[in-house]
């Protein structure tokens, strides 16, 4: 017997399970960011999701992600949804944490302060009101992911 995960099938996956967004983000507000790793092909998904986007494999499991990595893209987003118009101009950047799994966040820098390769720590902070009365029915209580400069 090999220590390869069985493919995941539908009873594995529940409402409160890290492979859906409301698991995941639950886990975040403990504090933990999970990912899911494929046993075939090698690749981390964070989110988890419950196929391997690389390889098309069910034979995934979930893996903490360390909240560590390096900024391999990023942009200024000047005309934002018209929920977030205030904050504009603000910066979105592509990370790869240092397990290899990519993350699209906000990063909290002035867009002229990045560079690619930069180190960069994600935080994970609660919604506040004003947030709270931009997001979906949802979302009210999913916990913002936001990485800092390191």
């Amino acid at each position: 017997m090999s220590g390869k995960p069985s493919p995941l099938g539908p009873d594995d996956i529940t409402s409160d399970s890290p492979f859906t967004l409301p698991g995941f983000f639950d886990a975040l507000g403990e504090g933990r960011l999970l990912g899911a790793a494929c046993a075939d092909c090698g690749e981390t998904l964070v989110p988890p999701r419950p196929a391997c986007s690389a390889c098309g494999s069910r034979s995934v499991s979930v893996e903490e992600q360390p909240r560590t990595g390096r900024v391999v893209s990023y942009t200024a987003v000047h005309t934002p949804p018209p929920a977030f118009v205030e904050e504009a101009p603000y910066t979105v950047a592509i990370v790869e944490l240092d397990s290899g799994a990519r993350v699209t966040g906000r990063l909290e820098a002035d867009y002229e302060d990045v560079a690619i390769d930069d180190p960069v720590e994600l935080t994970v902070r609660e919604p506040d009101e004003a947030l709270r009365e931009r997001s979906l029915s949802y979302e009210t209580d999913w916990p913002l992911h936001v990485f800092e400069p390191r």
